[in-house]
C-alpha cells in the first residue's frame, strides 16, 4: 500500500493531493475520526490551493499562520478546533518528513490560539437526573434505556444507540454485562446495575435479536443524531432549564463517580479514555461545588464585625 506522502515523481510538485489524503486518513479506523481529520486535511489543502501554493512542498511556518489566522477571523470555527486541525497538520507534515519528501515541518512552532476556559455547566444536578428520567419512563421504554446506559454507565451516545440486543445478555464473573463497541472499534463489557437491567429489558421486551434501541417513528435503529434530538426534548418537558445534549449524561456519570470518591483510574477506564488527562481536564474542574468555596473559610476565620 503506498504511503500517503510518499515520494512524488515529480520533486516540489503534490499530484493526486486528495488520493494521498484518503491514504493518510487509512491510519485510523473511526469514522469520525477520518471525517474530522478529512476537514483538517482539506482546510488546509483548499486554501493553499486558492493561493496557488503546494501543500506540502515549499511552504512555511507564515503560511500556516496566515491559514490559522484567516481561520479565527471567518468566526465560524471554535478555537479548539482550528488548534486541532494544526495538531492534524502537523501530523502531516511529520509523515511527510519520515518518508524524505520535506526536511522541516512548518507546523512545528506555530502557536495555538488561547482558548478560553468554559465555566457554562455541562452535566445534571441529581434532581434534574431524576426528572429527566421520568419523563423518559413516562414517554417511551426504549428512551428510557438510553437515558440509564448514559447516564449510569457513562456510555456515548454512539455506544449506546449501537447496542443490539444480543449484547445485553451477556453474563462475565456473575456481572451482567452490555457489550459495547468503542472508539477505533474496541469491544468493551460494561457491568449493568440493576436499575439499568430492568430498562434494558423492557426496551428489548418480546424482541430476542436486533437494535435495542429504536425510534418511535421509524422502528428501526435510532441514530446519534435522533438520540440526542430526543435527549434535548425529554430535558425540556423536564423543566432543565440550559440546553442539554446526550454528552451532557456522560459528563454526569463522571462528575458524579468523581464526586463520589471513586479512584480517577477506575473512572477513566470506565470511560474508556486513554489518557488519564482527558478525565481530568474536562471533569475534575466540575467536581468543585459551591459549598466548598473558599470564602466560606476566610469568613469563618476572619469573623464579622456588622
Amino acid at each position: 500500500m503506498s504511503h500517503a506522502t510518499q515520494l512524488c515523481p515529480n520533486p516540489g510538485t503534490t499530484p493526486d493531493i486528495d488520493l494521498k489524503v484518503e491514504v493518510f486518513l487509512l491510519r485510523w479506523e473511526n469514522t469520525h475520526t477520518r471525517n474530522a481529520y478529512r476537514a483538517a486535511i482539506h482546510s488546509w489543502t483548499d486554501w493553499c490551493a486558492a493561493r496557488g501554493l503546494d501543500p506540502i512542498h515549499g511552504v512555511h511556518r507564515t503560511h500556516v499562520e496566515a491559514w490559522v489566522l484567516e481561520l479565527k477571523d471567518s468566526g465560524k470555527l471554535k478555537p479548539t478546533t482550528i488548534n486541532h486541525r494544526v495538531c492534524v497538520l502537523r501530523t502531516w507534515f511529520e509523515l511527510a518528513i519520515d518518508d524524505g519528501l520535506i526536511d522541516r515541518n512548518p507546523c512545528r512552532l506555530v502557536r495555538k490560539l488561547r482558548v478560553a476556559r468554559d465555566h457554562s455547566r455541562k452535566s445534571l444536578h441529581r434532581h434534574e437526573l431524576r426528572q429527566l428520567l421520568i419523563v423518559a419512563r413516562d414517554e417511551r421504554p426504549g428512551y428510557y434505556a438510553l437515558v440509564t446506559l448514559m447516564a449510569y454507565c457513562g456510555l456515548r451516545v454512539s455506544e449506546a444507540v449501537g447496542i443490539d440486543i444480543d449484547d445485553t445478555r451477556i453474563n462475565e464473573a456473575s456481572h451482567r454485562c452490555v457489550r459495547v463497541t468503542r472508539k477505533g472499534g474496541e469491544v468493551a463489557l460494561i457491568p449493568l446495575p440493576p436499575v439499568v437491567q430492568r430498562a434494558v429489558d423492557d426496551a428489548a421486551a418480546d424482541r430476542t435479536t436486533g437494535p435495542l434501541i429504536l425510534g418511535a417513528i421509524s422502528g428501526k435503529r435510532i441514530s446519534r443524531r435522533c438520540a440526542n434530538e430526543v435527549i434535548k426534548r425529554m430535558a425540556r418537558k423536564a423543566g432543565i432549564e440550559p440546553e442539554v445534549s446526550s454528552h451532557w449524561l456522560r459528563h454526569t456519570f463522571t462528575i458524579t463517580a468523581l464526586a463520589g470518591g471513586i479512584d480517577p483510574q477506575i473512572v477513566q477506564e470506565s470511560l474508556g479514555h486513554a489518557e488519564m488527562s482527558t478525565t481530568l481536564k474536562w471533569y475534575a474542574r466540575a467536581r468543585f461545588s459551591l459549598d466548598d468555596h473558599a470564602s466560606y473559610a476566610v469568613a469563618g476565620t476572619v469573623g464579622s464585625v456588622a
